[in-house]
C-alpha cells in the first residue's frame, strides 16, 4: 500500500512549487497570489526506491476573507489523521507567523513524524534568518529553496526514512476498491453484497470514515472488498469533502486491482468523478464504472442507459473500453454483475499474450499501417512482446524508438484492445532500441 505524504501550510509559502518538484512534473498552478492552487493535486514519487503518494493541500482553500484560518485548520486536521507523513511549510521571507504558530501547535500534537521545511532559503543571510524557526519546536527542520531545488533531495531523504516497508501481500485474491464522491451509495453497496449492516449509512455525505477490508467468499466468487467506512465526526461533515474524499480514495486505490467507480446517476459524471478515474488509469488499475441510484431517473424514454453510457465513455475518452454497468443498490439490482465485470477485469488484467500470437497479429497490420517516417528517418517495427509486469504493458522493438507519436502509440493501443480482451484495464506500451 502506497503511503500518503501531506503538504501542509499556510496560503503562498511555496508547497505548489515543492509538490512540482517532488513529483518531477509542473503540474499545480504557481503564482505570487495566495491560494490560487484550486485544483486537487496529488501525484506520485518514488524516492531511495520507495514509492508514495505527495498531496498539494493548498488546493482545498477555498472562499474565505480571513486568510483561510478555519478552512486551514480542517485540512490540517485531515491530512494528519490521513498521511503517514506530514510535511510543514514555512516562509523564510515572512518569518513566523501567527497562522504559523496555531498550525505548529496542531502539529506538534500528532504521534506521526512532521518535517518543517523552510522555504526561499536561497543564500547566506536568509540561512541565518532561518534559525528563528527552530523555535517551533520541531526537531526535524529542513532548509531549503523549492525553486532551485536545494535542500529538497534531503528532505525527501528524511521523508523515505519515516516510511514505512511495504507490507508482503497476505491474501493471493482479487482486491476491490468502491470509490467515488461522497454519498454515491458506496457503503450501501457493500452492505448489499456482504449481506450484513458492515457500514454505516446515512444519507449526509461523508459518513464513511476509516478503510475496511471484507472477505467475499459466496456463490463461488472470492475477492477482498475495500471500502472506506465507519463515523464521521458531524461537525466535519460539511467541510473540506472533497479533499478527504481524495485523499480516501487514493488510499483505497492504492490497495486495490480492480476499482469500482461509483457514480450518481442523477448527477452524471462530475469533474471530481474524472479526477477519480484519472488517478485509477494513471496507477494503472482495472476500473468498472457502476451507475448507481438508476431507478431515480425520471424520463427514461429521453434518458436511456444507452445514451447515457455513450456520454460517459465519451468523458472518459480515449481510454473508453471500461465496462459500465447500470444498478440499483436500494433495490438491489444488477449487484452480482457488478461482481462478474470486476472478476472479469481482474482476469483479463493477469491475462499473458504469447509472444508468436502478438507477433501474428500485429505485425502485418503494422506493415499495412506503418508509422510516419520522421526526419527522413523509415522507422519498422520488428518485433513485440509482453512485458511481465502486475498490469498489461508490451514492448515494441523498433529502429527509432524517440520518434513514435503518440497517435501512432494510441492506433497500436486500440489494435491491442479490438484482438485481445483487455476491457476495463489501462495498457502500457513501451517503444524499445532493436
Amino acid at each position: 500500500m502506497s503511503s500518503i505524504v501531506a503538504i501542509v501550510g499556510r496560503p503562498n509559502v511555496g508547497k505548489s512549487t515543492l509538490y512540482n518538484r517532488l513529483i518531477g512534473k509542473r503540474q499545480a498552478i504557481v503564482d505570487d497570489f495566495s491560494g490560487v492552487t484550486r485544483d486537487r493535486m496529488y501525484g506520485a514519487c518514488d524516492w531511495n526506491g520507495k514509492k508514495f503518494t505527495v498531496v498539494d493541500t493548498g488546493g482545498f482553500v477555498r472562499n474565505s476573507d480571513d486568510i483561510f484560518e478555519a478552512a486551514i485548520r480542517n485540512q490540517v486536521e485531515i491530512a494528519i489523521e490521513e498521511a503517514e507523513v506530514l510535511v510543514f511549510m514555512v516562509d523564510v521571507t515572512t518569518g513566523i507567523t501567527d497562522l504559523d504558530e496555531q498550525m505548529a501547535r496542531m502539529l506538534r500534537r500528532t504521534d506521526k513524524p512532521v518535517l518543517l521545511a523552510v522555504n526561499k532559503v536561497d543564500n547566506h543571510a536568509r540561512l541565518l534568518e532561518a534559525n528563528e524557526f527552530w523555535s517551533l519546536g520541531f526537531e526535524e527542520t529542513h532548509f531549503l529553496s523549492s525553486i532551485t531545488g536545494s535542500g529538497s533531495g534531503e528532505l525527501l531523504d528524511a521523508v523515505t526514512d519515516k516510511i514505512s516497508d511495504e507490507e508482503p501481500e497476505e491474501l493471493n485474491i482479487p482486491k476491490f476498491a468502491v470509490i467515488g464522491q461522497p454519498n454515491v451509495g458506496k457503503s450501501s453497496f457493500v452492505n448489499a453484497l456482504l449481506g450484513e449492516e458492515r457500514n454505516v449509512v446515512t444519507n449526509i455525505a461523508g459518513t464513511t470514515r476509516d478503510s475496511i477490508h471484507s472477505h467475499y467468499n459466496k456463490y463461488d466468487r472470492e475477492f477482498l472488498l475495500i471500502d472506506t467506512a465507519g463515523i464521521r465526526k458531524k461537525n466535519k461533515v460539511h467541510e473540506n469533502l472533497e479533499f478527504y474524499s481524495v485523499m480516501r480514495a487514493i488510499r483505497a486505490l492504492e490497495e486495490s486491482d480492480v476499482c469500482y467507480l461509483m457514480i450518481d446517476a442523477t448527477l452524471g459524471v462530475e469533474a471530481q468523478d474524472m479526477s477519480i478515474f484519472r488517478l485509477a488509469v494513471k496507477r494503472n488499475k482495472g476500473v468498472v464504472v457502476l451507475v448507481n441510484k438508476w431507478d431515480l431517473v425520471k424520463d427514461k424514454e429521453t434518458n436511456s442507459a444507452r445514451d447515457f453510457e455513450k456520454k460517459i465513455k465519451k468523458k472518459l475518452a480515449p481510454f473508453n473500453d471500461v465496462p459500465v454497468l447500470f444498478i440499483s443498490v436500494l433495490e438491489r439490482q444488477r449487484i452480482l454483475k457488478a461482481i462478474d465485470a470486476g472478476l472479469k477485469v481482474y482476469e483479463s488484467r493477469r491475462s499473458n499474450i504469447k509472444t508468436s500470437v502478438l507477433n501474428d497479429t500485429l505485425l502485418p497490420l503494422i506493415e499495412h499501417y506503418p508509422p510516419p517516417a520522421a526526419r527522413g528517418r523509415y522507422i519498422k517495427i520488428k518485433y513485440i512482446t509482453q512485458i511481465k509486469t502486475y498490469y498489461p504493458a508490451f514492448a515494441f522493438f523498433c529502429n527509432h524508438p524517440e520518434h513514435i507519436k503518440p497517435a501512432y502509440r494510441n492506433f497500436l493501443e486500440n489494435q491491442i484492445r479490438k484482438h485481445f480482451d483487455f476491457t476495463g484495464c489501462p495498457i502500457g506500451i513501451f517503444f524499445r532500441d532493436k
